[in-house]
């Protein structure tokens, strides 16, 4: 069984910061490629970034390319999401996922096999 729990939402105005952390445990291995993605309401979940298990390769979504960051501690298998120059269309629960293969489908819900319950990020 794996958990991952999400932290670090709240509410901002446009322009400021945030940073997401997800924290995995259970029978969560850091081999594994993990992402974050965001879901406004009415709209479908969408990919916003992943990270190789290594961190040493990152993928982004063309409208947070350049504000966010994503990265990923494996000693105490953690990921985080720092979140730059913030905007309205920013606003969303924001969920990390965890892919137990390398990073290939990324931007594929389907292609993850376990999700955190989200964090709620608004920013006006």
């Amino acid at each position: 069984h794996v958990q991952l729990v999400e932290s670090g939402g709240g509410s901002v105005q446009a322009g400021g910061s945030l940073r997401l952390t997800c924290e995995g445990s259970g029978s969560f291995h850091s081999t594994w490629c993990m992402g974050w993605f965001r879901q406004a309401p009415g709209k479908e979940r969408e990919a916003i970034a992943s990270i190789y298990s290594d961190g040493g390769r990152t993928l982004y979504g063309d409208s947070v390319q350049g504000r966010f960051t994503i990265s990923r501690y494996n000693r105490n298998n953690t990921l985080y999401l720092q979140m730059n120059n913030l905007k309205p269309e920013d606003s969303g629960m924001y969920f990390c996922a965890a892919a137990r293969n390398p990073c290939t489908q990324v931007a594929r819900t389907d292609f993850y096999h376990d999700w955190g319950q989200g964090t709620q990020v608004t920013v006006s």
